[in-house]
């Protein structure tokens, strides 16, 4: 084989890599939430972490779901908990949109949300709007979640 053969290889497998798609996005996979707050009309509330409950989320090329639960297996009637989520979502650059289509509480299901994110190392923040006026909720949200490895 000629070198001016070998040299056109890598020009050619370069050529016939797939487009860079949602598939490739960091997002995906599990991420186990280490930090919530609720600021509602300026007062911030911290939500999680909460002893003796933990929370992941996970990303798949189109949708993400997520749970929390107590870590005792509901044994502890005063720390017992079960949440769960899922549905479709969109990122597009630091814009992330969630489409929440089923949930344990299921006023929320069927709803929108608007927020960003940013990704840095083993690190995801989520911060937006959860506004549901049926249900009187509007406030911003700040999560931090770490990668599970």
């Amino acid at each position: 084989m000629r070198l001016s053969n070998l040299l056109i290889i890598p020009v050619v497998l370069s050529a016939c890599s797939r487009p860079s798609s949602q598939n490739d996005q960091p997002i995906l996979g599990t991420w186990r939430l280490v930090t919530a707050k609720n600021i509602t009309k300026g007062d911030t509330v911290t939500t999680f972490p909460v002893a003796g409950q933990e929370m992941i989320k996970m990303f798949n090329n189109e949708r993400f779901s997520f749970f929390k639960h107590d870590l005792k297996q509901g044994k502890d009637t005063a720390n017992a908990n079960f949440e769960s989520g899922n549905g479709t979502y969109k990122l597009t650059g630091q814009d992330y949109s969630e489409h929440l289509e089923y949930c344990n509480y299921r006023e929320w299901e069927n709803h929108d949300f608007k927020f960003t994110v940013s990704i840095k190392n083993d690190t995801l923040i989520q911060k937006g709007i959860e506004r549901i006026d049926s249900l009187n909720v509007n406030r911003e949200i700040v999560e931090t979640y770490v990668r599970l490895k």
